[in-house]
């Protein structure tokens, strides 16, 4: 499972959420250390309410499902006797709700809209505290200044810049993309706003970068704070392009314009000095002091 890791805090209890299918997926490993006793999460499964809850969800988001399997498991519910894995689960039913994670951050996790259902399980108060917890992370995520980036990352990235004079010429491989404009007819909109704002496609960067890829990294990991943010700007300029009807080749033209325009006023400033910590986890642009970056 790969995708973005985020963090947030419960009643003293850190909890884990990855990003599986450009969905928000909680860990129950987690959230179980919050649960007093010895309890498991095949115990919250044996619950026919639960099963229920899965069911209802997988019918509306999971065109695979297997019905008739799910319900052999859920005549058993109840009894003394039945005990069912996540693993079983999956492996009956197909279910697409819950997921199994090794290595790093493993563990079990589910769709928060079932790791909601789970909090409860837990105690109502701690649901509760879950929901606003997640509900301040997403508004956190979507502040205008956020841009997709954060103050930690952007500094891995400084470091990573420093550690090589050559960076440019190993990063970003040389290409005639903004010359030649046959490619644009084939081209993904993400890859017009790289080309436009990096000169390379993402696939290109990936066959030059093998050893960055493999540790999870793409072209916009390596980027730099002022990139990100003419990034954004790129998106939604192209997004009105697109919603105008305008080509793809009118389109890359403006974007290139407009990339190297905003790129050339940003690098003269210094942006990570205005940046204050104020957590582990969360900074603060002390210029803007209202608005937050995780």
């Amino acid at each position: 499972m790969a995708g973005k890791i985020k963090k947030i805090e419960v009643e003293g209890n850190i909890i884990t959420i990855v990003d599986h299918n450009s969905d928000d997926f909680i860990s129950l490993t987690d959230m179980l250390k919050a649960k007093d006793g010895s309890f498991f999460i095949s115990d919250w499964l044996r619950n026919a309410n639960t099963l229920d809850y899965v069911s209802a969800w997988e019918s509306m988001y999971n065109p695979n499902f297997n019905y008739g399997e799910f319900a052999t498991i859920r005549q058993s519910a109840g009894s003394n006797a039945f005990k069912i894995s996540v693993k079983e689960l999956i492996e009956r039913t197909n279910a697409t709700c819950l997921i199994a994670k090794a290595g790093r951050y493993g563990g079990t996790y589910a769709h928060k809209d079932i790791a909601f259902n789970f909090g409860m399980w837990i105690s109502p108060v701690f649901q509760l505290y879950i929901v606003k917890e997640y509900q301040r992370l997403k508004e956190v995520e979507s502040n205008q200044y956020n841009l997709e980036w954060n103050v930690k990352r952007v500094l891995s990235k400084v470091n990573y810049t420093i550690q090589t004079d050559a960076v440019k010429d190993y990063i970003l491989p040389k290409s005639n993309y903004s010359k030649e404009t046959e490619w644009l007819a084939y081209a993904e909109e993400a890859d017009i706003l790289n080309v436009a704002l990096f000169g390379c496609s993402a696939k290109q960067w990936g066959e030059v970068n093998t050893k960055l890829v493999l540790e999870g990294k793409n072209l916009r990991d390596i980027a730099s704070i002022n990139e990100l943010a003419v990034l954004s700007n790129l998106e939604s300029a192209n997004a009105d392009m697109i919603r105008e009807g305008v080509l793809k080749p009118e389109r890359f033209k403006k974007l290139y314009q407009m990339a190297q325009y905003q790129k050339e006023i940003l690098d003269k400033q210094d942006f990570l000095k205005s940046i204050k910590k104020i957590s582990d986890d969360v900074y603060l642009d002390k210029n803007h002091p209202n608005e937050l970056s995780e």
